[in-house]
This record gives C-alpha cells, structure tokens and sequence, in this order.
C-alpha cells in the first residue's frame, strides 16, 4: 500500500520557506557519478542521479520514493537491502534512487542529502528514513527542523551549513524536473513506485513480488 503522490509539480522554494518538514531514503554505498549519460529505451540516467551499482549492469532499476512516506522506509527497512545484496552488489542491477515529492519537504530533503558529499547521500537518507518519528511531523513532531538538524549534525553538517543549503535555490529546478519526469514519463501515482528497465512494475514493493519481476527481466537478456 503507498501513499497518493498529490500533484508532484510542487514549488520547493516557494513551500520551503514556510518551515516544513524535509526528508528523503538511502543505504551506504553510492557510486561515484557517472562519466555521461546512460540511455535505455525509456529511461536516461545522468550524472546528476544518485546511483549503486555497475552502471553496465544487465538492468537498470529506477526507484521513486518520497521521504515522509513510511511505506518507502519500510522498503528501505526490508526490500532493499535485500535488493542490495543479491541484485546490485552482484552486478546484476544498476540502481538509481529519485525522489518524487509529496510534499514540499521532499524536496528540500533532497536539497539537504545533496549538500554532503556524495558519498554520505545514501547514508543520510536511510538515517532519514531510521529516525522518522524523531523529524516528521506525521508523527507528531513540532520541531522538524531541530529534529533534521540533529540528523544532519550526525552527518558532520553545521547548523550554518544546513541553513544555507536550506535556502540555496540551485537544486530547485532539477527535483521539480525529476518529479515531472516520473509522473508525465511512467505516470506515477504512488510511492515507493520501481521502474525495470524503463517500464514501470506496479506491486513489487516487497522483496518477494520484486525479485520475480527482476529475475524475469534478466532471463529476457
């Protein structure tokens, strides 16, 4: 079950300043950004993206997720790593991570993930996704700023730090063109939502219904 992605097309600066909550998902492990953009038949993976894996793998895995959604970290909890160890770790999938946001702190998640070095991203977000009943509001939480701010201090972020990169503007086109791209191209409704090789496959947000599609994909290869 997933949450509705609301209208995805949401103005992060224009919300981000009204002080809400921000968050987004993640393991450790993050590639170094590819050299140039990698195209299949319906997809295309820029440096810009966040990754794991052999980007010559056999498959290429896209995950939609938006951060405050506890059904994207439940698959973080339970899915990926699984996902992790037997697929990308074993150059069978390259995995990429997007955010869609369904609400304007997924986007100013995605801002803060971005402002630490790329390799703590992945990290950062399944830090995000461990401790949601400490920063989200959905849980009752009435500083979630504070409760971000303690997140990205364990990341080595300063208070300054995460200030400025809060109301830095240059990450804003980019997430409102990634979530456009996820509805428009493979119309997303609902997160955690994983596109296999440039198709979007409904009801594989469990290891289990995952893996068969996956394994179907690469016999196809």
């Amino acid at each position: 079950m997933s949450r509705k992605a609301i209208i995805v097309i949401i103005l992060v600066v224009a919300l981000a300043g009204a002080g809400l909550a921000w968050h987004i998902l993640g393991q450790d492990g993050a590639t170094p950004a590819i050299a140039a953009d990698i195209k299949g038949a319906n997809y295309t993976i820029t440096p810009h993206d966040m990754t794991q894996g052999n980007p010559k793998a056999k498959l290429v895995v896209i995950e939609y997720a938006a951060p405050r959604c506890p059904h994207c970290a439940h698959f973080n909890e339970t899915t990926f790593p699984q996902l992790k160890k037997n697929y990308i770790d074993t150059g069978k999938v390259f995995y990429v991570f997007r955010v869609l946001p369904l609400a304007a702190g997924d986007g100013v998640a995605e801002k803060l993930a971005r402002c630490l070095p790329r390799d703590k991203y992945f990290s950062f977000m399944d830090r995000l996704f461990r401790t949601q009943p400490q920063w989200d509001d959905e849980y009752g939480v009435t500083d979630v700023r504070g409760g971000l701010l303690t997140q990205a201090k364990a990341e080595g972020m300063s208070e300054t730090q995460f200030d400025a990169c809060v109301a830095s503007t240059k990450e804003d086109d980019n997430i409102n063109k990634v979530a456009e791209e996820g509805v428009t191209r493979y119309a997303i409704n609902s997160t955690p939502s994983i596109v296999i090789d440039g198709v979007l496959v409904p009801g594989v947000a469990e290891y289990g219904p995952l893996s068969k599609a996956l394994d179907a994909a690469l016999a196809k290869k």
